[in-house]
């Protein structure tokens, strides 16, 4: 037994290896500054969704974002996204947003969805990423 303790005490002392120290690996990150229409788009998100919560308490949005009259002079990430369409589509959101601020209470739901549909209807030509978060922001 005395024998087996030593051998196995033997076995715990040099199986212990000294720890190799850690090699740190520094990562540059690279700051990706955003373009003027993915925070236009942002705000346009963060608008719309306040709207939702309004139209779902059955309040009337109030002030029109003037800001997002930019929508056809901001300057695209990739600017050759913007298609011949673009113009048309921005167009398209634009006057369906306004409506949204400019509609009886009984249609809230109505001209907010339409306004939500026209940002997938041009997303869908371009830029498909943000399709699913965009559909969260329509009211069923």
């Amino acid at each position: 037994m005395k024998k087996t303790a030593i051998l196995f005490l033997l076995i715990s002392v040099f199986s212990c290896k000294k720890e190799q120290p850690k090699e740190i690996v520094i990562v540059e990150s690279k700051k990706v500054k955003q373009s003027e229409m993915a925070a236009l788009m942002l705000k346009m998100y963060d608008k719309n969704l306040e709207n939702k919560k309004l139209v779902l308490e059955g309040k009337q949005p109030k002030d029109f974002p003037k800001e997002f009259l930019n929508i056809h002079t901001a300057q695209l990430t990739d600017p050759s996204d913007k298609k011949p369409s673009f113009n048309a589509f921005s167009d398209f959101y634009l006057n369906s947003f306004k409506k949204v601020y400019e509609t009886s209470k009984d249609s809230l739901v109505f001209r907010h969805n339409n306004a939500i549909n026209s940002c997938i209807a041009c997303h869908e030509t371009t830029c498909v990423g943000p399709i699913p978060r965009i559909k969260k922001l329509l009211i069923k």
